[in-house]
């Protein structure tokens, strides 16, 4: 393999440069855009879930009322119908098709035998949660080019049920509240400050003190975090908090930023936003009335460009507590002071309590991508005990008197590249970890990469054209070569006593992207599996009980629910976000295809239909004529290739599920300037890149790819 081959490809695994033609954008499911197709369902109300209702869950065990069942987010259920006894009965009960081959990332809502859920490109689907019968679908029309401001695919993580409205946030930024009974629009609001940078949101809306709760994506592109508020009936927004400092040349939008400021070097790159973004975990406590949100990294990621005199720079990396009726800030803990390795502490955030030193303690539990597992007081942010959950070179450990973790020296890349354990995808990502109050133990899919990081000594911030991150991958990459370094690609599930702050038992997989975790009352633990598996594991042991074949990889939790006293298990299966580019050897998703659905099981079942095996080589195009091109216009090629479309399309000639740019068709080679250049399928995923590159460097780029068209095609 060639070193422009393996310089693509460890762009591609870090996730680095700007997001390019990200390919296909699925039409519809079924439905039309915002009409829904509507269908009497056989239930009088729709989404009837308020605050008593979630507080008393456990009293209504057949519901899945939240994202993460309950405000705790513990994902735990307490039905058992379905447990070690009988699991291995465990068969298909139905499935939909979601008519995409694009990431799935959503865990069902479930409320009075209904079952909601949300797909990629920001879809909404409610179904017949005992058949799988469409009730209605929505489709937010998210315009196709706006896929290129997403670091990780167009995915969705769910939605959220209140008050007979089910909320969805759009990949262009938008929140839409739906009529649940009929997936009508109710209304909808613009949450971006600035569209004219590349602000996503991809995370699940959180209900807190009648409030709808959205953040954001983008830190990669140089973007400033924050959450919003809006009233959960009229949408009318209530409050927001930005989680990181505007240039202090300008008035502060509240007090709490005015204390972050004294953080930051005061000559920060303000213009790149700073970063910190709220794209993911969330939990509430009624209780205490608190709102727990995780922020994400910094823009640009080395400290040594954002804030040059150093500085913790709150509120990266931190957990929040604010009152989600004020929207003021009650306390903060930060993860990662100063911020330099894309550590987000957006990672899911469980409630509970635990028996700590003898005393009850109200607890907030985190395994974030920094690799350290963290317990702390929900009441007051105190922290409790942290260590190290995955392999971690960074830090040696976490200081209890200080909550601060003391750097070894091994991640500080100011200088000189190095190799930092975790890397960028974290010793855990999105993928939901799961708690038992039965077992005691949190269940956590961890990840197992190390990654090279160098200073680009040349940053500077462009708007919405490369990664704004500040890494120079290519002094990283030489530095991996000089050093002879093997990256490791591995995962695990771990079950972690929160307590004693220990593992217990291990599941290792020899793919490091599995799916996010559900356990039950019937001392099970469910994941689903890069090789298309749901598996069933006995919570107080690991010991696999049962699984089930499924034919399609799968990253998103499960959830569990009840009809008429029949436990039903229901997963979106469809492999993507960050891993869209690249079908990973023995994955299902390389042999199957990725044909995207929501699958449900239930003892008694029989086997799930498996898509047919896909034949990447059928139909291959025939090879076009070589342009003429100069050795230096095919560097050139292989240099703005990297820059622009490397984090999408992999040079491979492997599967992956964006379109191979080695087999293009005859039609799209006659177009490709029309293609690259004036956004001929901008509908489909794939913007317009005249505003960063000219005709000859798509001439440049499209001489390249042939070029390796030619390689591959020598090589099958």
């Amino acid at each position: 393999m060639g070193r422009s081959r393996w310089l693509v490809r460890m762009l591609l695994v870090v996730g680095a440069l700007n997001l390019g033609a990200c390919g296909k954008r699925e039409e519809p499911a079924k439905a039309p855009a915002t009409e829904g197709a509507h269908e009497a369902a056989p239930e009088a109300s729709y989404g009837r879930v308020d605050q008593a209702r979630v507080v008393a869950a456990d009293s209504e065990p057949q519901n899945w009322f939240t994202t993460g069942r309950t405000f705790s987010e513990e994902r735990f259920s307490p039905l058992e119908q379905i447990n070690i006894g009988n699991v291995q009965q465990l068969g298909f009960a139905w499935q939909y098709d979601l008519q995409t081959e694009r990431g799935l990332e959503a865990t069902p809502v479930v409320v009075d035998g209904v079952l909601f859920a949300s797909s990629n490109w920001s879809k909404v689907y409610a179904l017949d949660a005992r058949t799988g019968r469409e009730l209605w679908a929505f489709d937010p029309q998210v315009p196709g080019e706006w896929a290129r401001n997403a670091c990780c695919d167009v995915v969705n993580r769910g939605v959220a049920v209140w008050q007979g409205k089910v909320y969805v946030g759009t990949l262009d930024g938008r929140l839409i509240a739906l009529d649940a009974a009929t997936g009508k629009p109710l209304w909808s609001q613009d949450t971006l400050v600035d569209r004219s940078r590349s602000y996503t949101i991809t995370g699940a809306p959180r209900i807190a003190g009648g409030k709808v709760i959205i953040g954001n994506g983008g830190g990669e592109f140089g973007v400033r975090g924050y959450i919003t508020a809006y009233d959960a009936e009229s949408g009318a927004q209530a409050w927001r908090f930005f989680t990181v400092p505007g240039d202090p040349k300008h008035p502060f939008e509240h007090p709490e930023l005015e204390a972050a400021a004294k953080t930051w070097d005061p000559n920060s790159r303000w213009e790149a936003g700073g970063g910190g973004t709220a794209w993911d975990s969330m939990a509430y406590d009624p209780q205490l009335n608190l709102l727990y949100v995780g922020t994400g990294n910094a823009s640009p990621f080395p400290q040594s460009i954002r804030s040059p005199k150093g500085g913790d720079n709150l509120y990266l990396s931190s957990i929040l507590a604010i009152d989600p009726q004020t929207g003021r800030l009650a306390w903060h803990y930060q993860t990662t002071p100063g911020e330099s390795w894309d550590y987000t502490a957006v990672q899911h955030i469980v409630l509970t309590d635990l028996q700590i030193g003898g005393t009850m303690r109200k607890v907030l539990l985190q395994a974030p991508k920094n690799g350290f597992f963290y317990v702390l007081d929900r009441a007051t942010g105190e922290l409790l005990s942290a260590q190290k959950y995955v392999d971690v070179n960074w830090a040696s450990h976490v200081d209890l008197n200080t909550g601060r973790p003391m750097p070894t020296g091994k991640g500080d890349y100011s200088k000189e590249p190095k190799r930092v354990a975790p890397g960028p995808f974290g010793g855990h990502n999105w993928q939901p970890m799961a708690f038992s109050p039965k077992t005691g133990l949190v269940y956590i899919p961890t990840l197992d990469r190390t990654a090279y990081y160098a200073v680009d000594p040349e940053y500077k911030y462009i708007p919405r054209r490369s990664f704004n991150t500040g890494r120079d991958f290519t002094a990283a990459y030489v530095a991996q070569v000089r050093d002879g370094a093997e990256m490791t690609r591995k995962g695990a599930l771990k079950a972690w006593d929160p307590i004693a702050q220990r593992e217990v038992w291990r599941v290792d997989y020899p793919w490091f992207y599995n799916g996010g975790l559900l356990a039950t009352a019937g001392n099970l633990v469910f994941q689903g599996t890069t090789d298309g598996y749901l598996k069933a594991y006995t919570a107080d042991t690991g010991k696999l009980a049962a699984e089930v074949f499924v034919g399609t990889s799968i990253m998103a939790a499960p959830a569990t629910y009840a009809v008429d006293g029949e436990q039903f298990i229901a997963v979106l299966a469809g492999y993507g976000g960050a891993q869209l580019d690249e079908f990973l050897e023995g994955s299902a998703a390389r042999k199957y295809g990725n044909t995207g659905r929501i699958v449900a099981f239930k003892l008694g079942g029989g086997k799930v239909p498996v898509p047919p095996e896909k034949d990447w080589d059928a139909n291959i195009p025939p090879l076009p004529a070589r342009m003429h091109a100069d050795a230096a216009t095919l560097d050139r090629g292989a240099l703005l290739f990297g820059q622009h479309c490397g984090v999408c399309h992999s040079l491979s000639d492997e599967p992956g599920g964006y379109p191979n740019l080695l087999r293009l068709t005859p039609g799209k080679h006659a177009i490709f300037d029309e293609i690259v250049l004036r956004g001929a399928m901008a509908g489909r995923g794939m913007a317009g890149f005249s505003n960063e590159i000219s005709e000859a460097d798509a001439h440049a780029i499209h001489a390249y790819l042939i070029d390796k068209a030619y390689e591959a095609s020598a090589k099958r």
